[in-house]
Protein backbone atom coordinates (compact mmCIF):
# COMPACT_ATOMS: atom_id res chain seq x y z
CA UNK A 1 0.00 0.00 0.00
CA UNK A 2 1.30 3.40 -1.19
CA UNK A 3 2.23 5.57 2.17
CA UNK A 4 -0.12 8.94 2.11
CA UNK A 5 2.98 12.05 1.47
CA UNK A 6 2.39 14.84 3.45
CA UNK A 7 1.29 18.18 1.94
CA UNK A 8 5.19 19.41 0.19
CA UNK A 9 4.32 23.04 1.40
CA UNK A 10 4.29 21.83 5.27
CA UNK A 11 7.58 19.83 4.83
CA UNK A 12 8.79 22.29 3.69
CA UNK A 13 7.80 24.64 6.31
CA UNK A 14 9.32 22.63 8.92
CA UNK A 15 12.50 22.32 7.01
CA UNK A 16 12.77 25.59 7.06
CA UNK A 17 11.94 26.20 10.48
CA UNK A 18 13.97 23.36 11.85
CA UNK A 19 17.05 24.87 9.98
CA UNK A 20 16.92 28.27 11.76
CA UNK A 21 15.05 27.25 15.00
CA UNK A 22 12.54 29.79 14.41
CA UNK A 23 9.19 30.19 13.16
CA UNK A 24 9.36 34.40 12.02
CA UNK A 25 13.27 33.48 10.75
CA UNK A 26 11.25 30.45 8.43
CA UNK A 27 8.72 32.89 7.66
CA UNK A 28 11.11 36.05 6.48
CA UNK A 29 13.13 33.27 4.19
CA UNK A 30 9.29 31.79 2.68
CA UNK A 31 7.86 35.07 2.42
CA UNK A 32 4.70 34.21 4.30
CA UNK A 33 3.58 34.92 7.96
CA UNK A 34 4.70 33.48 11.06
CA UNK A 35 1.27 32.08 11.86
CA UNK A 36 1.37 30.34 8.30
CA UNK A 37 4.70 28.41 9.20
CA UNK A 38 2.81 27.69 12.29
CA UNK A 39 -0.28 26.20 10.60
CA UNK A 40 2.03 24.44 8.57
CA UNK A 41 4.24 22.96 11.18
CA UNK A 42 1.01 21.76 13.17
CA UNK A 43 -0.73 20.06 9.46
CA UNK A 44 2.35 17.93 9.61
CA UNK A 45 2.81 16.84 13.26
CA UNK A 46 -1.05 15.88 13.25
CA UNK A 47 -0.25 13.59 9.79
CA UNK A 48 2.72 12.23 11.02
CA UNK A 49 0.80 11.69 14.65
CA UNK A 50 3.73 12.88 16.89
CA UNK A 51 5.26 16.61 17.92
CA UNK A 52 8.22 18.25 16.03
CA UNK A 53 8.91 20.73 18.23
CA UNK A 54 8.95 21.85 21.94
CA UNK A 55 9.02 24.67 24.23
CA UNK A 56 11.98 25.41 25.70
CA UNK A 57 11.37 29.42 27.27
CA UNK A 58 11.13 31.55 24.15
CA UNK A 59 13.56 29.00 22.32
CA UNK A 60 12.16 26.17 20.13
CA UNK A 61 14.39 22.94 20.18
CA UNK A 62 13.56 19.77 18.01
CA UNK A 63 12.40 16.71 19.44
CA UNK A 64 14.53 13.71 18.24
CA UNK A 65 11.66 12.68 15.75
CA UNK A 66 12.11 16.05 14.46
CA UNK A 67 15.63 16.39 14.12
CA UNK A 68 15.27 12.85 12.24
CA UNK A 69 13.03 14.02 10.34
CA UNK A 70 14.75 17.42 9.06
CA UNK A 71 18.08 15.87 8.21
CA UNK A 72 16.35 13.67 5.74
CA UNK A 73 14.43 16.21 4.57
CA UNK A 74 17.60 18.59 4.16
CA UNK A 75 19.16 16.23 1.81
CA UNK A 76 15.60 15.88 -0.15
CA UNK A 77 15.19 18.91 -0.73
CA UNK A 78 18.90 19.62 -1.33
CA UNK A 79 17.96 17.09 -4.21
CA UNK A 80 15.38 18.71 -5.69
CA UNK A 81 17.26 22.08 -5.96
CA UNK A 82 20.02 20.15 -7.51
CA UNK A 83 17.86 19.01 -10.26
CA UNK A 84 15.92 22.50 -10.87
CA UNK A 85 19.59 24.09 -11.42
CA UNK A 86 20.93 21.72 -13.49
CA UNK A 87 17.36 22.10 -15.67
CA UNK A 88 17.78 25.52 -15.63
CA UNK A 89 21.75 25.70 -16.41
CA UNK A 90 20.87 23.09 -19.91
CA UNK A 91 17.73 25.27 -20.36
CA UNK A 92 18.41 27.04 -24.14
CA UNK A 93 21.55 25.54 -24.32
CA UNK A 94 23.00 23.98 -26.76
CA UNK A 95 24.16 20.29 -25.73
CA UNK A 96 27.74 18.89 -27.19
CA UNK A 97 28.88 15.46 -26.43
CA UNK A 98 33.19 15.08 -27.38
CA UNK A 99 35.42 12.41 -26.76
CA UNK A 100 37.49 13.30 -23.49
CA UNK A 101 41.49 13.73 -25.04
CA UNK A 102 39.86 15.77 -27.69
CA UNK A 103 38.11 17.54 -25.07
CA UNK A 104 41.08 18.30 -22.66
CA UNK A 105 43.44 19.01 -25.49
CA UNK A 106 41.55 21.31 -27.87
CA UNK A 107 38.06 21.45 -27.38
CA UNK A 108 37.57 22.86 -24.00
CA UNK A 109 39.94 26.16 -24.59
CA UNK A 110 38.13 26.28 -27.65
CA UNK A 111 34.78 26.85 -25.85
CA UNK A 112 35.66 28.88 -23.19
CA UNK A 113 37.29 31.71 -25.80
CA UNK A 114 33.83 31.02 -27.66
CA UNK A 115 31.80 31.90 -24.84
CA UNK A 116 33.87 34.83 -24.24
CA UNK A 117 33.88 35.95 -28.16
CA UNK A 118 29.87 34.94 -27.92
CA UNK A 119 28.55 35.60 -24.63
CA UNK A 120 24.71 35.08 -25.72
CA UNK A 121 25.51 31.59 -26.08
CA UNK A 122 25.48 28.66 -24.35
CA UNK A 123 27.49 25.04 -24.70
CA UNK A 124 26.94 22.48 -22.37
CA UNK A 125 29.90 19.94 -22.67
CA UNK A 126 29.66 16.62 -22.09
CA UNK A 127 33.34 14.69 -22.17
CA UNK A 128 32.72 10.94 -22.95
CA UNK A 129 35.12 8.31 -22.92
CA UNK A 130 34.54 6.22 -26.31
CA UNK A 131 36.62 3.60 -27.69
CA UNK A 132 35.12 3.89 -31.14
CA UNK A 133 33.24 7.56 -31.26
CA UNK A 134 29.50 7.13 -31.94
CA UNK A 135 26.54 9.19 -30.33
CA UNK A 136 22.42 8.29 -30.30
CA UNK A 137 20.60 11.40 -31.31
CA UNK A 138 17.18 9.54 -30.29
CA UNK A 139 18.17 8.26 -26.90
CA UNK A 140 20.95 10.76 -25.54
CA UNK A 141 20.44 14.13 -24.71
CA UNK A 142 22.44 15.32 -27.34
CA UNK A 143 22.49 18.34 -30.36
CA UNK A 144 25.19 17.78 -31.61
CA UNK A 145 28.64 15.66 -31.16
CA UNK A 146 32.06 15.73 -32.47
CA UNK A 147 33.27 12.65 -33.50
CA UNK A 148 36.34 11.03 -34.65
CA UNK A 149 35.56 9.27 -37.72
CA UNK A 150 35.71 8.51 -41.73
CA UNK A 151 32.77 10.12 -42.25
CA UNK A 152 30.44 6.82 -42.05
CA UNK A 153 27.81 8.67 -40.75
CA UNK A 154 23.94 8.14 -41.40
CA UNK A 155 22.66 10.30 -44.37
CA UNK A 156 19.86 12.35 -41.76
CA UNK A 157 22.85 13.60 -40.57
CA UNK A 158 24.86 17.08 -41.39
CA UNK A 159 28.64 16.95 -40.79
CA UNK A 160 31.51 19.49 -41.40
CA UNK A 161 35.29 18.36 -40.97
CA UNK A 162 37.28 20.06 -38.57
CA UNK A 163 40.95 18.26 -39.31
CA UNK A 164 42.29 15.09 -39.63
CA UNK A 165 44.41 13.44 -37.38
CA UNK A 166 47.84 12.28 -38.11
CA UNK A 167 49.71 10.15 -36.05
CA UNK A 168 53.08 10.84 -34.92
CA UNK A 169 55.29 9.50 -31.99
CA UNK A 170 55.93 11.45 -28.94
CA UNK A 171 58.52 10.60 -25.92
CA UNK A 172 60.41 12.85 -23.51
CA UNK A 173 63.34 14.38 -24.89
CA UNK A 174 65.58 12.46 -22.84
CA UNK A 175 64.50 8.94 -23.30
CA UNK A 176 66.76 6.16 -24.22
CA UNK A 177 69.33 9.07 -24.47
CA UNK A 178 67.53 11.32 -26.58
CA UNK A 179 68.27 11.76 -30.04
CA UNK A 180 69.27 11.06 -32.68
CA UNK A 181 66.12 8.38 -32.94
CA UNK A 182 66.71 5.13 -35.55
CA UNK A 183 64.58 2.28 -36.53
CA UNK A 184 67.02 0.36 -34.63
CA UNK A 185 66.30 2.37 -31.45
CA UNK A 186 63.15 2.08 -32.04
CA UNK A 187 62.88 -1.62 -31.76
CA UNK A 188 63.84 -1.77 -28.84
CA UNK A 189 62.22 1.03 -27.47
CA UNK A 190 59.06 0.27 -25.19
CA UNK A 191 55.90 1.20 -27.38
CA UNK A 192 52.93 2.79 -25.39
CA UNK A 193 49.53 2.19 -27.02
CA UNK A 194 46.37 4.45 -26.59
CA UNK A 195 44.27 1.84 -27.97
CA UNK A 196 44.27 -1.64 -26.42
CA UNK A 197 44.24 -3.03 -30.39
CA UNK A 198 47.64 -1.32 -31.31
CA UNK A 199 45.77 0.03 -34.68
CA UNK A 200 47.74 3.40 -34.09
CA UNK A 201 50.99 1.96 -34.04
CA UNK A 202 50.69 -0.19 -36.80
CA UNK A 203 49.35 2.46 -39.26
CA UNK A 204 52.14 4.69 -38.21
CA UNK A 205 54.89 1.56 -38.65
CA UNK A 206 53.31 0.68 -41.90
CA UNK A 207 52.71 3.98 -43.59
CA UNK A 208 56.62 4.42 -42.84
CA UNK A 209 57.61 0.65 -43.79
CA UNK A 210 58.39 -0.37 -40.31
CA UNK A 211 55.66 -2.69 -39.33
CA UNK A 212 57.82 -5.78 -40.03
CA UNK A 213 60.69 -4.65 -37.90
CA UNK A 214 59.40 -3.40 -34.78
CA UNK A 215 57.44 -6.14 -32.48
CA UNK A 216 54.36 -3.40 -32.55
CA UNK A 217 51.97 -6.23 -30.66
CA UNK A 218 54.01 -5.65 -27.69
CA UNK A 219 54.15 -2.72 -24.93
CA UNK A 220 51.86 -0.80 -22.97
CA UNK A 221 48.05 -1.04 -23.33
CA UNK A 222 45.77 2.07 -22.67
CA UNK A 223 42.48 2.86 -23.30
CA UNK A 224 42.71 6.22 -24.34
CA UNK A 225 45.24 8.71 -26.00
CA UNK A 226 45.59 10.99 -23.08
CA UNK A 227 46.33 8.15 -21.31
CA UNK A 228 49.10 7.41 -23.86
CA UNK A 229 50.15 10.82 -24.04
CA UNK A 230 50.94 11.44 -20.09
CA UNK A 231 52.37 7.63 -19.74
CA UNK A 232 54.70 9.32 -22.45
CA UNK A 233 55.08 12.68 -20.64
CA UNK A 234 56.59 10.49 -17.50
CA UNK A 235 59.33 8.60 -19.08
CA UNK A 236 57.63 5.22 -19.79
CA UNK A 237 58.18 5.15 -23.09
CA UNK A 238 57.18 6.23 -26.60
CA UNK A 239 53.10 7.08 -27.50
CA UNK A 240 51.78 7.58 -30.17
CA UNK A 241 49.68 10.89 -30.46
CA UNK A 242 47.58 13.02 -32.79
CA UNK A 243 50.08 16.34 -33.32
CA UNK A 244 47.07 18.52 -33.62
CA UNK A 245 46.52 17.69 -29.67
CA UNK A 246 50.15 17.54 -28.38
CA UNK A 247 51.37 20.47 -29.45
CA UNK A 248 51.19 22.47 -25.90
CA UNK A 249 53.66 19.25 -24.54
CA UNK A 250 55.86 19.99 -27.89
CA UNK A 251 56.12 23.78 -27.43
CA UNK A 252 56.59 23.39 -24.01
CA UNK A 253 59.48 20.77 -24.39
CA UNK A 254 57.85 18.28 -22.43
CA UNK A 255 57.56 15.87 -24.99
CA UNK A 256 59.56 15.65 -28.16
CA UNK A 257 59.37 14.32 -32.01
CA UNK A 258 61.78 11.35 -32.26
CA UNK A 259 60.56 10.80 -35.59
CA UNK A 260 59.98 13.36 -38.26
CA UNK A 261 57.09 11.74 -40.01
CA UNK A 262 53.28 12.19 -39.23
CA UNK A 263 51.23 9.58 -40.51
CA UNK A 264 47.59 10.31 -41.44
CA UNK A 265 45.01 7.74 -39.89
CA UNK A 266 42.40 8.06 -42.62
CA UNK A 267 39.75 8.94 -39.62
CA UNK A 268 39.33 12.80 -39.44
CA UNK A 269 37.22 15.02 -36.81
CA UNK A 270 33.51 15.96 -37.69
CA UNK A 271 30.94 18.50 -36.00
CA UNK A 272 27.95 16.35 -36.69
CA UNK A 273 23.96 16.86 -36.11
CA UNK A 274 20.77 15.72 -37.03
CA UNK A 275 19.48 17.13 -40.08
CA UNK A 276 16.01 17.39 -38.83
CA UNK A 277 14.57 20.57 -38.03
CA UNK A 278 16.36 24.16 -38.05
CA UNK A 279 20.06 24.78 -37.08
CA UNK A 280 20.26 26.61 -33.55
CA UNK A 281 21.97 29.49 -34.46
CA UNK A 282 24.45 28.77 -31.47
CA UNK A 283 25.01 25.94 -32.82
CA UNK A 284 26.25 27.79 -36.74
CA UNK A 285 28.28 30.33 -34.64
CA UNK A 286 29.77 27.36 -32.67
CA UNK A 287 30.92 26.06 -35.96
CA UNK A 288 31.95 28.60 -37.37
CA UNK A 289 33.93 29.52 -34.55
CA UNK A 290 35.63 26.23 -34.45
CA UNK A 291 36.80 26.34 -37.84
CA UNK A 292 38.76 29.58 -37.73
CA UNK A 293 40.41 28.51 -34.60
CA UNK A 294 41.35 24.60 -35.41
CA UNK A 295 44.84 23.42 -34.03
CA UNK A 296 47.90 24.40 -36.18
CA UNK A 297 49.86 21.66 -37.05
CA UNK A 298 51.84 23.17 -40.29
CA UNK A 299 54.39 24.88 -38.02
CA UNK A 300 55.71 21.95 -36.46
CA UNK A 301 58.41 21.11 -39.84
CA UNK A 302 56.98 17.21 -40.11
CA UNK A 303 56.52 15.57 -43.22
CA UNK A 304 52.53 14.44 -43.53
CA UNK A 305 52.05 11.04 -45.15
CA UNK A 306 49.15 10.78 -46.60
Amino acid sequence: MTLRMPPLYALRAFEVAARFGSFTQAAESLCITQSAVSRHVKTLEEHLGCPLFERRGSRLALTDTGRMLAQELKVGFRTIENACIAVNRQRDALRLKAPSTLTMRWLLGALDDFHLSHPQDRVQLTSAWMDLDAVDFHNEPFDCAILLGNAGFPADWHRVKLFDEWLVPVCVPDYQGGPPWTAARLCEAELIHPSRDCRDWRRWLQRVGLVDAVAWQQGKLFDTLELGISAAAQGHGISIGDLALVDAELQKGSLMLPFSQAVRSGDSYYLVWPATGETPMTLTRMKDYLLQHLPDIDSRGVALLD
